[in-house]
């Protein structure tokens, strides 16, 4: 599979040929996450700390999760806030993969995006950054029939906004073995990388043998939990918000700070 920066558009996996991961610096940091769609600022902290970004996209889709959904908050008040849906079929229904659910809709999933949106950030003064990331996800509606795709994309154009200069893998692409733990310890391993960042949920489960075993660390990731923007309601909201309230140079100061707490720990 083709590298792929948080610059460019996703590359599609059918498409595509082995993964090039030769390029991840020594000693580099990866994240493990389904694609989200619009993510929420503290996925986007854990990301935008990492070297490399390996999408998981090979697992069951989750009707409750965030690959085909955002919750949009308002600008002057984060407590109301929205559920921004993109219609999505799964062809072998609970089983079926997120790199093989579909777009329903996506003619008028485009446009219900593009109209909340504005609604409730276009009257910021941070609204073109919006507006750029919105719009970059608004293009794969009109070249893609993947949900995952449409989800991937606009987590890119979030970190580009932020200024992120990592790499993107997908799980599907590479090679692991079975088990929660063991797998994540071989995708780690097989994107070249030697620390695994693991978020608050993650570390209710991650069995660290299984990277000791091979020589790998895992680090926690822990957004700060302060109120005001950006990290009020980091967990609960879409980083749009986070986006529009401090713009993108503010998000990417604080990102900063983040990545630099937890790759030091």
């Amino acid at each position: 599979m083709t590298r792929t920066s948080a610059s460019c558009a996703p590359v599609s996996t059918a498409d595509s040929s082995a993964p090039d991961t030769d390029t991840a610096p020594p000693g580099a940091v990866c994240s493990i996450h389904q694609p989200n769609f619009f993510p929420r600022l503290s996925t986007l902290a854990k990301l935008f700390a990492s070297d490399v970004w390996i999408v998981l996209d090979d697992v069951q889709d989750a009707r409750r999760d965030y690959q085909h959904r955002a919750r949009l908050a308002c600008l002057a008040d984060p407590g109301d806030r929205r559920w921004l849906s993109v219609a999505t079929h799964l062809p072998q229904g609970r089983s079926t993969l997120i790199r093989d659910a579909w777009l329903a809709d996506p003619e008028r999933s485009g446009r219900r995006v593009q109209q909340l949106t504005h609604q409730l950030y276009g009257r910021s003064a941070n609204w073109p950054a919006v507006k750029a990331v919105v719009d970059r996800a608004l293009e794969e509606f009109n070249s893609t029939k993947r949900t995952a795709a449409v989800a991937e994309a606009s987590t890119l154009a979030l970190l580009a906004a932020v200024g992120w200069s990592g790499t993107v893998v997908r799980s599907s692409a590479l090679t692991a073995r079975t088990g929660r733990s063991t797998r994540l310890a071989d995708l780690t391993a097989a994107a070249h990388c030697r620390t695994y960042l693991c978020g608050r949920g993650g570390m209710r489960y991650v069995e660290h043998r299984a990277f000791s075993d091979v020589d790998l660390a895992v680090v926690p990731f822990l957004p700060p939990e302060r109120s005001g923007p950006p990290w009020e309601h980091a967990q609960s909201i879409s980083a749009l918000w986070a986006l529009a309230a401090v713009g993108a140079r503010g998000v990417r100061q604080e990102l900063q700070d983040a990545a630099s707490r937890a790759r030091g720990a």
